[in-house]
């Protein structure tokens, strides 16, 4: 059966109608509607259509040009020739899975309550999931040991993860190993370390020898940064104090009974201690590492691959509330509507403080950082490599890393930029950048040399 465009009639003429091939718009429909009705039954035809039309007329704009070489040399061979130079089938299976049939529709996402989740979160009241054809249940879930046993049981279909945990899962490291994909960074920045009111007097981590700190998981943003800045202040993080795993819930009420000096966790937990006046924010985790990753979104590699259209519109979704997320003009909005007990279940005005950066330290001081959260959702390859880094070098890997390759099969930088794309986002070019550490410069193309660089490390 042949289109119902007539791309290849050298006789259509792009007079009448909007086709060309009718001599007015009546007859355009009532053959468009005869077609339809005969097409109907098979959807992805008419997508395949649509890609031919457009690029033949985007190849032979004037109508003389097409018709003569058409006669000249008939359909089947433009066709061809046009299939040598341009992916046709590529941009027709492109468009079927923008437009195809979402295969599951009713999803589980988990999540844990913090201010890293908001784009996941505000998709849902803001009606970003349903736009896209998803019926979505975010599952409030109590830690991340928790999250990872869901994701692998089945019981959630996509999650809330820390940006390290996908790797872990897909490497094996503390567990079997479960193909996991990292889809967008959720958040940027966001976190702090917090420590108790009667610490007010040891600003100097020199001091805090003996310190209990509270991380929230091992595979965690947290525990590398912590870790990382107290070795840079001669503190063996391993020897020198306690690193305790605690669900993010837990840290304040931990804290205000003394069985924790502090935690580097997750917002709003730390501006919480600071509204309860149970603690300080020593610094923001922005003051380590300006820009770094924390949570992430992604589901495992076996959803991706039977529910490719559900999960492209998860992806759009996403994206779309992580582009809101990260305009400051829409902050106090944000604020109210992941504050409900459903999501976070935190006072409005702990959240705002986060998310707009005006925040009362726990210090005396009112304090005014921009970027204290932000919710860029590229997932660059370098914040993989870095990851890997820090856990051969706290020892959670052993051996020899192929850094990019676990990296580029995890973080689908590519996805997300192609999904960028189709929402008008700016996709930002490449895939690996260098970052600053607390002064110090991570080479994403040597990660080895960078480990051996630190003088403490397992």
């Amino acid at each position: 059966m042949s289109s119902i465009f007539h791309p290849y009639d050298p006789d259509r003429t792009s007079a009448g109608c909007r086709c060309g091939r009718h001599a007015s718009a009546e007859e355009h429909d009532a053959d468009a509607r005869q077609a339809l009705d005969a097409r109907a039954g098979n959807p992805e035809t008419l997508i395949d259509d649509v890609v031919e039309e457009a690029v033949l007329r985007a190849m032979f704009p004037q109508d003389q040009l097409r018709r003569t070489f058409l006669r000249a040399v008939g359909a089947n061979t433009v066709r061809a020739a046009i299939a040598s130079v341009l992916p046709l089938g590529a941009l027709q299976a492109m468009a079927q899975e923008k437009n195809g049939a979402i295969e599951k529709k009713d999803l589980k996402i988990g999540f844990i309550a913090i201010t890293c989740a908001a784009p996941l979160i505000m998709a849902d009241p803001l009606g970003f999931y349903k736009k896209q054809g998803l019926n979505v249940s975010l599952n409030k879930t109590a830690g991340w040991a928790l999250i990872r046993d869901k994701m692998v049981n089945k019981e959630h279909d996509a999650s809330h993860f820390l940006s390290p945990m996908p790797l872990a899962m897909s490497m094996g490291l503390g567990a079997n190993p479960n193909q996991m994909r990292v889809a967008t960074i959720q958040n940027i920045n966001g976190q702090a370390i917090t420590l108790h009111v009667k610490h007010k007097d040891k600003r100097d981590p020199k001091q805090w020898k003996g310190f209990k700190f509270a991380i929230p998981f091992e595979y965690s943003m947290h525990n590398y940064l912590l870790r990382y800045y107290l070795a840079e202040h001669g503190i063996d993080p391993d020897r020198d104090v306690q690193l305790r795993v605690t669900p993010p819930p837990e840290m304040v009420a931990n804290l205000r009974a003394g069985n924790i000096d502090g935690f580097l966790g997750p917002d709003p937990f730390n501006q919480r201690a600071v509204y309860d006046e149970v603690g300080f924010i020593h610094t923001l985790s922005k003051d380590i590492w300006d820009g770094h990753p924390c949570c992430a979104f992604g589901t495992s590699e076996e959803f991706i691959k039977q529910n490719p259209n559900t999960f492209a519109a998860l992806f759009r979704a996403v994206l779309t509330a992580a582009a809101m997320a990260r305009d400051p003009a829409n902050r106090s909005l944000v604020a109210k509507v992941i504050a409900p007990a459903a999501y976070l279940n935190q006072p409005e005005t702990v959240i705002e403080q986060v998310l707009t950066g005006k925040f009362a330290d726990g210090l005396g001081n009112v304090r005014t950082v921009p970027g204290r959260a932000d919710f860029d959702p590229v997932p660059w390859n370098s914040m993989g490599v870095w990851m890997l880094s820090q856990m051969k070098r706290w020892g959670y890997i052993k051996g020899d890393v192929d850094y990019k390759a676990i990296t580029e099969k995890v973080f689908l930088l590519t996805d997300a930029k192609k999904h960028m794309n189709e929402l008008g986002q700016a996709a930002p070019a490449g895939a690996y950048r260098k970052y600053k550490i607390m002064g110090k410069e991570f080479d994403p193309a040597a990660p080895d040399a960078y480990i051996n660089s630190f003088a403490i490390k397992r």
